[in-house]
């Protein structure tokens, strides 16, 4: 053995040939934590030590070669500023540098995912050989940051800089065909001639018959463009990343303009150049939240495993109760995962209808060669629709996706409960109404859980799933463990009126509607509040959503906390409903709707909503950008604070990514609980005093004032 470490060992193999493995310990993919980094630096230097060392392969001990980079390990590094970070990563260059200056020829084995600082280690080999089932990349964007152990040198060297801007600033995972293509790879072939391809460009190197010299200076090199041909590629491509970057995502602009510095000079100035690009990225917000968002999902998927570990019932047949948009998209969910559903309604036509919804989506991935017609045929035949209950007593979950009515939801639940066995678990698809007043109606309400499909089912990833106060730990555990394998993330609520993120999301209409009852312009405040981050602005989700289920909703969130969710007024969205203007559905709501060339609605201004809504506003007034940020996040924030203290959701890192994944929070900004943290505590709860005139939904709840006294943050 040449080098042995707990992340990596070197062994001779044959004819001078040596093999660097990546292996770390008690873990099971391979990343570069400080560990890593600090025994391939020394694993190096064990190579250039050893004069009979001709080639150096270099291989994986995993299913996957190198995930990327530690992400736990960026917070204590990121800390130490902007200046510590660019230290930092020139020192961790300073490895891969040495690597890449091995004098012999050096042969990367791709036998899995290579990501991030993963890949970047491959490009610090000569020679890429890569499995058709690979995948490789730099990801890095999505965490607010840009490759910082010499991707942007190396691969814009590698694969020319149009190229090298599309894989950077897209971030995406490039399969073997496309890295082929591009350059970035060398050959691929099957998994099991991986090792035996690798050896043999290793042996072709050395037999004269690839010039791995040359393969070297290249990355040392400037990039082969002179200045004019260099400034037309950056040029258009610097208007084409800002294009759909957008202001709110600098990583991929400050990445481009990194490699731009850079294109002109040596790898050790090259370097230099991206490791202070590097730490202008990871020190800006959007770092912060994005990282913070990553690891919030790590910690959702935690949550989820450890509550699936409970359950002790296979779900093998699935049942919904209620076809239409709603249940034909349940039904899709579940069928394109593999569990086969009935899917049970009292009128044939709504059973058409979801058929209809199920097969529309299921031919939209045939169209773009995601499924073959064979594929979209045994999906299908795992949806059976039906008029009565005869085959439920083989059903092992039963989804109830009825009108929102509590007496309809009531009397369905306990006419099928009768129809099934001792162990079925039924479940809710209600978006507000309880679960446990739900129960009342039932014989075995251990067996009763919400789960609660955000619409459109398959494109919205998070279920809640609702623990009611009788509710079984087997029910739930076997509901969150059927959320996952129909491809969604559960996260599990206690039961309140609107759960987790409709209880948050109704504030946050509330502060929309009490601005402008007070005078504002909606398409202002819609603008403002895209402008902050969130897909659509408030008058515009609730024609999305439509206006009648908002109204609905509101009433019963008013019912459920009246103190500061029901209004002494008429509001606007009222108006919008008594007028029948539902939004989308119908064509007019805030604004009416008409088709795009695509047959998609557009939204129009339509003076009408200004005439119906003059009677209950005041008189027009322009309010500035902040205080209508202020005005709607603050009752937003304040209950997810609400939420929190009540323990109906069990962590800051659960509460951020319902909100992301349910309701569209700008991830930008991480999520509420993040976005208080950035802001200061003690600055957010001065926020709310200054708006406290408003009403209860603006007062700073406690354990917010007590985190402020103490100084404290959500996350650390």
């Amino acid at each position: 053995m040449i080098y042995s470490g707990s992340a990596i060992s070197v062994q001779a193999l044959e004819n001078g040939i040596a093999e660097l493995k990546f292996d770390l310990a008690n873990e099971s993919v391979n990343k570069f934590n400080s560990v890593t980094v600090n025994e391939l630096a020394a694993a190096t230097q064990a190579i250039k030590a050893d004069s009979s060392i001709k080639g150096v392969i270099v291989t994986s001990g995993k299913p996957v070669f190198i995930v990327g980079a530690d992400i736990t390990e960026f917070g204590t590094l990121f800390a130490n500023g902007e200046a510590g970070v660019a230290e930092w990563t020139l020192k961790a260059n300073s490895v891969f540098n040495d690597f890449e200056d091995i004098a012999v020829p050096t042969v990367v084995a791709i036998n899995g995912i290579a990501l991030g600082g993963g890949f970047e280690m491959c490009l610090a080999c000569d020679y890429r050989v890569m499995s058709t089932a690979a995948k490789v990349g730099l990801p890095e964007v999505k965490l607010g940051l840009f490759p910082g152990f010499g991707g942007t040198v190396r691969l814009s060297r590698v694969i020319g800089i149009d190229n090298a801007v599309e894989w950077i600033a897209g971030g995406a995972e490039q399969r073997p065909d496309a890295a082929l293509k591009a350059g970035a790879v060398d050959a691929v072939v099957a998994p099991e001639q991986l090792r035996a391809a690798a050896l043999d460009l290793i042996k072709q190197a050395l037999a004269g018959k690839l010039d791995y010299k040359a393969k070297k200076a290249e990355k040392l090199s400037p990039v082969k463009l002179n200045h004019m041909e260099q400034m037309m590629a950056f040029n258009t491509s610097i208007g084409f990343v800002a294009g759909k970057a957008g202001p709110n995502y600098p990583a991929p602009m400050l990445a481009v303009k990194t490699m731009q510095k850079h294109a002109g000079l040596a790898r050790a100035e090259a370097m230099a150049v991206e490791s202070q690009g590097f730490a202008k990225a990871a020190v800006t917000p959007q770092a912060n939240a994005l990282i913070g968002l990553f690891m919030a999902d790590q910690a959702v998927k935690k949550a989820a495993k450890k509550a699936e570990a409970k359950a002790t019932k296979e779900i093998t047949q699935a049942a919904v109760l209620g076809a239409g948009i709603m249940g034909g998209g349940i039904a899709y969910q579940s069928a394109s995962k593999g569990t086969p559903i009935i899917m049970k309604d009292i009128r044939s036509e709504a059973l058409d209808l979801g058929m209809g919804e199920a097969t529309k989506l299921l031919s939209a991935q045939v169209e773009k060669g995601r499924l073959t017609p064979l594929q979209m045929g045994q999906t299908l035949s795992r949806i059976r629709p039906t008029l009565n209950y005869g085959d439920f007593k083989e059903v092992d979950i039963i989804i109830e996706a009825v009108v929102e009515n509590a007496k309809v939801k009531a009397a369905v639940l306990s006419e099928v409960e009768g129809m099934v066995t001792d162990d079925t678990i039924l479940a809710s698809n209600t978006s507000t109404i309880s679960i446990t007043s739900l129960a009342k109606s039932l014989k075995r309400p251990q067996n009763f859980v919400g789960m609660h499909f955000f619409n459109p089912v398959h494109m919205m990833p998070l279920v809640e799933v609702i623990r009611g106060e009788q509710s079984s730990d087997e029910a739930v555990a076997a509901t969150v463990k059927l959320a996952t394998k129909m491809g969604k993330t559960p996260i599990v609520v206690n039961d309140c009126p609107g759960f987790l993120v409709n209880r948050v999301l109704f504030p946050y209409f509330g502060g929309f509607d009490l601005l402008v009852r007070d005078g504002a312009d909606f398409q202002a405040v819609d603008k403002v509040m895209e402008k902050f981050g969130w897909p659509m602005g408030p008058a515009y989700l609730l024609d999305v959503v439509g206006i009648d289920t908002g109204v609905h909703a509101a009433h019963v969130m008013a019912e459920g906390f009246p103190d500061r969710m029901k209004p002494d007024y008429k509001s606007a969205t009222e108006i919008m409903f008594e007028n029948t203007r539902y939004g989308q559905k119908n064509g007019k709501g805030f604004y009416v709707y008409e088709k795009d060339k695509k047959g998609k609605p557009k939204k129009v201004v339509d003076q009408t909503t200004y005439d119906l809504i003059a009677p209950v506003v005041g008189a027009r007034k322009e309010f500035e950008a902040d205080e209508i940020i202020a005005r709607l996040m603050l009752p937003l924030v304040n209950e997810i604070a609400r939420c929190l203290e009540e323990k109906i959701v069990g962590s800051a890192a659960e509460a951020d990514m319902a909100l992301i994944m349910g309701i569209g929070f700008p991830p930008f900004r991480g999520g509420a609980c993040r976005y208080v943290d950035q802001m200061g505590i003690g600055n957010y709860v001065a926020l709310c005093e200054k708006y406290a005139h408003l009403g209860k939904a603006y007062e700073a709840p406690q354990l917010l004032k007590d985190m402020a006294a103490a100084n404290q943050k959500f996350f650390g």
